[in-house]
């Protein structure tokens, strides 16, 4: 089944320990679409600016993700985000934010994408993510990704989108942070009574968490030797984790976990270089290996006495 996202595409400056890039392609429906697309057909609304490079737009499509809803609006530059990691990884200092043409876009979907029977609301404004869900006829399956900012400046509006949704996907600061609580099953069980049926807490380098109200699955980070970029591993993870979902066509325990092995598995791709460099020339086979040694390093046997 196709996937539909809305979201925000930016040339990204980044540096960390190993290293700096200038104007490498980002933003949250460019990292979500690469990934997703190893799963299933997936169709992108974003915006542009009359710089966008062509060779970023070729990428897209040789990835056969549908850009039918990516605007190209010649009357401002691309949005753009500068920052910095030190020796912690978790955690990105912002340099410099340009929001250029992204501050005034109003998602306008294809009418070839509005019966899309899954769909992932990027970190956008709530009240945008609202307008989306306005245009889609009857999606199966919606998942949420949000922030700290949009949880302080419209938290109104963000629960009203949430009531609406059948996935929340948040970090665990954010997590907190909605909820108001300072544990993050406590925070899960906070957002599960505003509506979803599923909280997906993502944790980093230690995992991540999925939680409904009868069951909870705990999942650790795959272990990377090196990492190069965190840039974009939520956003891939939520890519993998929905791509997934779509591909099964179910939305059911048991596949909602694989889905979150494999959003941890496209992380996982995602830091070991910047932007989308290893995640836009990874095969099946990469993934399918990566999928495996998860499972490998998590199986254990229960002794007798414990049976």
């Amino acid at each position: 089944m196709n996937i539909l996202t809305v979201g925000s595409v930016a040339l990204d400056s980044i540096e960390t320990p190993a290293g700096t890039v200038t104007d490498v392609l980002g933003g949250s429906a460019v990292y979500f679409s690469i990934a997703a697309s190893y799963f299933t057909k997936v169709n992108l609304v974003a915006v542009a600016g009359k710089d966008f490079p062509d060779k970023h737009i070729n990428l897209l499509r040789e990835k056969k993700i549908g850009i039918e809803g990516l605007e190209i609006d010649n009357r401002g530059e691309t949005f753009r985000w500068k920052g910095k990691y030190g020796e912690n990884l978790n955690e990105a200092l912002t340099l410099e934010t340009n929001l250029n043409v992204f501050e005034n876009f109003i998602p306008k979907i294809p009418s070839s994408y509005n019966d899309a029977k899954n769909l992932f609301l990027g970190n956008i404004d709530p009240d945008l993510q609202l307008h989306v869900l306005e245009q889609v006829k009857s999606p199966a399956v919606i998942g949420l990704d949000t922030m700290n900012f949009w949880i302080n400046g419209k938290n109104n509006a963000l629960k009203k989108v949430i009531r609406k949704v059948h996935i929340v996907l948040l970090n665990d600061k954010e997590s907190k942070l909605l909820a108001e609580k300072n544990n993050i099953l406590e925070a899960a069980k906070e957002i599960l009574s505003m509506g979803p049926q599923y909280v997906v807490i993502k944790r980093g380098e230690y995992g991540a968490v999925l939680i409904s109200k009868n069951s909870r699955f705990w999942a650790p980070a795959y272990p990377v030797d090196i990492v190069i970029d965190p840039t974009g591993a939520g956003d891939s993870f939520a890519g993998g984790f929905m791509g997934c979902i779509a591909w099964k066509n179910k939305l059911e325990d048991e596949i909602l976990r694989q889905a979150v092995i494999c959003g941890t598995v496209m992380a996982s791709f995602a830091v070991e270089d910047f932007s989308i460099r290893k995640t836009s020339q990874l095969n099946n086979e990469d993934i399918r290996k990566r999928y495996r040694e998860i499972r490998t390093i998590t199986d254990f046997k229960t002794p007798d006495e414990f049976a």
